[in-house]
């Protein structure tokens, strides 16, 4: 199934980053709180790789559905819209024997469950733990209750679809109770947003037909844990599809969404798993391996020039972290698809056996269709990951010659050594600023949707200091971006160490100190530290992005 792809031509509408007048500013050699967006350290020199997105803003507000971009043609929309629901399941099937190694039938399953009226019978609750091999939890014992985070998603029937901790079969009856609680407030003319008890926050997001729910004991904000809500709700759609989801339930509200899903969980667990240790869902951006400027330079042009006619995007990537990223013309990825990429290649490792061809959709470019996405590595044992997303789900030779085409011409260049010399340093130690008291920092440019920060070192050495760091920038992150009362500057101190975020309309700057250091101290390092991003830039960002 060819995807829709967004135009964007003439002032390139719907939120680009590409300046009006198709140039730069002067770029500023000494950043200050004016700095114009464009102009700031990392900030793209020949124009956007992403649509634009501040953080999350974009994501909590309601999806416009007339805002998705039609196909070409004026009837092809209608065409698409009387799709049978055995094309769409074939679709899916290969994405499922893909990652599970099991074919699911959909047409089959409704047409089981047609016959069925219980729709989770036990041996079907077996087959679904055996496909997911989840370890399931007590949800009576005291260490289920323990977990900071929970998650679950059900369909507006009530019907479980997924559960973070525990079996969903267990959990039916608490699903119940939730979706009680949001047809109570709607049945008022109202909508329930969250509740706030006993130091919990549970935040409810409707996505028709699905409900998302989180109970949460963090730092973080109502809207940052809604943010990653909905980063689950697009996960589902990057396997399904929205159409497809929507036709499902039109056909059957109370059917159990848990069969076509099956051997998914790992994905969404996975995804979870980031989003408590990764920077980058809670900057709205993706992060760039270090490395010089010429090298990866060199790289995207031979990205580049292994091209097809099919291909809309090619991505470089090691260890959730871009290397390179070429784009059709006209068309601009969107960081959570950029996201919901990362997360399926870290998800599996079959992927390094062999050359992937499975259908992906990417729910912010276009949620209605799939792509067809070529993944591989380039070589067994290197973390160096190649994606090469197609609209021609019959085009594999074409696309798998052209990652042959950029392999050559890596070699012929001379630089793929160089690329796995950068790999043996993904990440760069604070100490290289030269700043005392600096412990850590992240930087992102809005104008570019790139950021960086250094390798977490002590004294946040164990898997739990690092998660307090990143709970700490989640507080002042959700304080600067409060919707009633946004802030720009905030030095906050604590018994371990103190911190200041600096949010202007060009960057976001978040910057751990040492305890014994004085706020004046702060402020002046903070200029020191933007001077050497700036010198530093064109090997922590990509500058010059590539298009076909």
């Amino acid at each position: 199934m060819a995807a829709d792809v967004h135009k964007k031509g003439g002032d390139v509408p719907n939120g680009s980053l590409v300046p009006k007048d198709g140039r730069h500013a002067e770029r500023s050699e000494s950043p200050t709180p004016g700095l114009a967006q464009g102009t700031e350290p990392g900030a793209g020199q020949e124009g956007a790789m992403f649509v634009h997105a501040q953080s999350y803003e974009d994501l909590t507000s309601t999806d416009n559905p007339d805002a998705t971009v039609q196909m070409p043609g004026g009837g092809e929309e209608a065409q698409s819209d009387q799709t049978k629901i055995e094309e769409i399941s074939k679709d899916f099937s290969e994405l499922s024997t893909q990652l599970t190694g099991i074919a699911l039938d959909l047409e089959e399953e409704m047409r089981q469950s047609k016959e069925d009226k219980q729709d989770l019978s036990p041996q079907a609750s077996r087959r679904d733990s055996v496909l997911s091999g989840k370890e399931d939890e007590d949800v009576s014992m005291d260490a289920w209750r323990m977990h900071q985070k929970h998650v679950f998603v059900l369909s507006e029937a009530g019907k479980p679809v997924y559960s973070r901790y525990g079996s969903e079969e267990a959990l039916s009856s608490t699903m119940g109770v939730m979706m009680a609680l949001v047809s109570f407030v709607e049945a008022q003319k109202n909508a329930i947003r969250s509740i706030h008890a006993d130091g919990y926050k549970v935040v409810f997001v409707r996505r028709s037909p699905l409900v998302l729910v989180a109970v949460a004991r963090t730092r973080q904000s109502e809207q940052e844990i809604a943010q990653e809500l909905l980063y689950i709700y697009y996960q589902i759609l990057s396997l399904l599809t929205l159409t497809q989801l929507n036709r499902i339930f039109q056909q059957k509200q109370n059917y159990d969404l848990r069969r076509l899903l099956a051997g998914s969980e790992r994905i969404t667990d996975n995804l979870l798993d980031l989003m408590a240790r990764d920077p980058s869902f809670l900057m709205g951006a993706a992060r760039c391996l270090p490395m010089a400027s010429g090298v990866r330079d060199m790289v995207s042009a031979c990205l580049q020039q292994a091209k097809a006619k099919s291909l809309v995007f090619a991505i470089l990537l090691a260890k959730n972290q871009l290397v390179s990223l070429v784009r059709k013309k006209d068309q601009f990825l969107h960081h959570i698809d950029l996201h919901l990429l990362f997360n399926l290649i870290s998800s599996s490792s079959s992927f390094r056996e062999g050359e992937a061809w499975t259908p992906i959709c990417l729910p912010k470019f276009n949620s209605g269709g799939f792509f067809s996405a070529h993944i591989s590595y380039l070589e067994q044992e290197t973390d160096l990951c190649l994606l090469l997303i197609s609209t021609d789900r019959e085009d594999f030779f074409t696309v798998s010659d052209c990652k042959r085409r950029f392999q050559e011409r890596l070699k012929k260049h001379g630089v793929y050594h160089a690329l796995l010399e950068a790999l043996r340093t993904p990440f760069y130690s604070v100490s290289l600023v030269g700043i005392p008291y600096l412990r850590h920092f992240i930087y992102k440019s809005k104008s570019s949707g790139l950021f960086t920060s250094p390798e977490i070192e002590a004294p946040y050495i164990t898997e739990e200091e690092k998660e307090r760091l990143l709970g700490l920038y989640q507080y002042l992150h959700s304080r600067a971006h409060n919707s009633s009362r946004p802030l720009t500057n905030i030095y906050y101190t604590g018994s371990h160490e103190n911190l200041l975020a600096w949010v202007t309309n060009a960057f976001e700057l978040y910057v751990c100190f040492s305890p014994l250091g004085t706020k004046a101290a702060a402020v002046s390092a903070v200029h020191k530290l933007m001077r050497w991003i700036r010198k530093e830039e064109d090997r922590l960002f990509i500058l010059t992005p590539q298009t076909y």
